[in-house]
């Protein structure tokens, strides 16, 4: 079966950088973490996003292709660095993917987030 599907979480709305239930990083970029701290919580956001569909599908092997990525970023008023902080999202997709992980994206800047997360994450996959 093929099929356009999209995928966030168990609910279907976006993902945090929780590890173990805790957020690892929380703030607003462009105030206190820096975009590095943001670039590393969207990569863990990237993997918590790839173990609830690990957990939905079964097999990361069935993925045909990642298909968009809907990046929030917790931004700061004056930060316009959004793209760089969920380029760590992007990045390990391409890693685990290769060119199945190339996607189209959207970085945006939000003024607020729940429980003060910097990044949220939604993900649409193609899976066979």
């Amino acid at each position: 079966m093929t099929g356009w599907r999209p995928y966030g979480g168990r609910s279907g709305s976006g993902t945090d950088c929780r590890k173990d239930g805790e957020l690892l990083y929380r703030g607003k970029l462009g105030a206190e973490p820096t975009v590095g701290m943001g670039y590393r919580a969207a990569r863990q956001t990237a993997i918590n996003l790839l173990s609830a569909l690990r957990a939905e599908i079964g097999d990361l092997d069935r993925v045909r292709q990642i298909v968009k990525l809907f990046g929030l970023v917790n931004s700061a008023p004056g930060f316009n660095r959004q793209p760089e902080v969920i380029n760590g999202a992007s990045e390990l997709l391409i890693e685990v993917f290769g060119e199945k992980g190339r996607h189209a994206r959207s970085a945006v800047g939000m003024n607020e987030l729940p429980y003060d997360t910097p990044v949220e994450i939604e993900m649409i996959v193609e899976i066979e």
